[in-house]
């Protein structure tokens, strides 16, 4: 079956369970950044191996045009312009703070899947009496006071779209760092799949991008409403 297919079917699977994807937010400059509070609200970026090319930039620098893999002899016009600070990777320390953070989620669910450096799945299913978004956010407050990084935390009932709702509250601040999907009425739901172009879903590679804007699907909502027979025709069968 095409790889098509695995993003679609947990479009068709809402509510089922409940997974939870923590992610730390620009991990390697905020560990940065805890051991150096004065790199806090400026534009910082830190380089790979021997500084070749930007693994992790702030929001600032972001929003500056540094792009993610960029060279770092490529940054200097914007680098010298804006005062954006180049740091040397530091692989111990990240690896010791991603430690913590994933020692502080054991407490908060039995079923833990250690996904990288800085992104952890928790299995939340079954916790029916708890208010799940504000569980979140209780999440995120431990992290915060225990280790200093920041976290967003997505919600969906499958996998595929609690790494969705983690990029919902990344960049919608109305979610105030946590979105959980399985609690959006529908109308809310594609509201929000409305805004999220079919090449932010996790699975959707480019050339799976390509075809499907081709067919005039655009967004992850029309994803989710596609009708799969139809696709099926149109992706190749592995």
């Amino acid at each position: 079956m095409s790889d098509i297919f695995y993003v679609i079917i947990p479009f068709l699977c809402l509510y089922f369970f409940d997974i939870a994807l923590i992610d730390v937010n620009n991990f390697y400059v905020s560990c940065e950044r805890v051991f150096n509070p004065s790199l806090k609200h400026k534009p910082i970026i830190v380089l790979s191996n021997n500084d070749g090319c930007v693994i992790s930039r702030s929001n600032e620098a972001k929003a500056l045009g540094i792009r993610m893999g960029e060279p770092w002899f490529k940054c200097q016009d914007l680098v010298k312009k804006y005062n954006i600070q180049g740091l040397s990777s530091n692989y111990p320390l990240y690896a010791d703070m991603s430690n913590r953070v994933m020692t502080v989620l054991r407490d908060f669910g039995p079923k833990q899947e250690i996904y990288s450096i800085d992104e952890c799945f928790l299995d939340l299913t079954g916790f029916e009496k708890k208010d799940l978004s504000a569980y979140g956010q209780e999440m995120r407050g431990r992290i915060l006071k225990w280790t200093g990084l920041p976290v967003s935390i997505g919600i969906g009932s499958t996998k595929t779209l609690a790494k969705l709702a983690n990029q919902i509250a990344k960049k919608q601040s109305q979610f105030n760092g946590v979105c959980n999907l399985n609690a959006l009425a529908e109308d809310e739901l594609n509201k929000v799949f409305s805004n999220i172009d079919v090449g932010e879903v996790w699975g959707v590679g480019r050339r799976s991008t390509s075809k499907l804007l081709t067919l005039g699907i655009n967004t992850a909502y029309d994803l989710k409403h596609a009708d799969p027979e139809y696709l099926r025709q149109q992706f190749s069968v592995v």
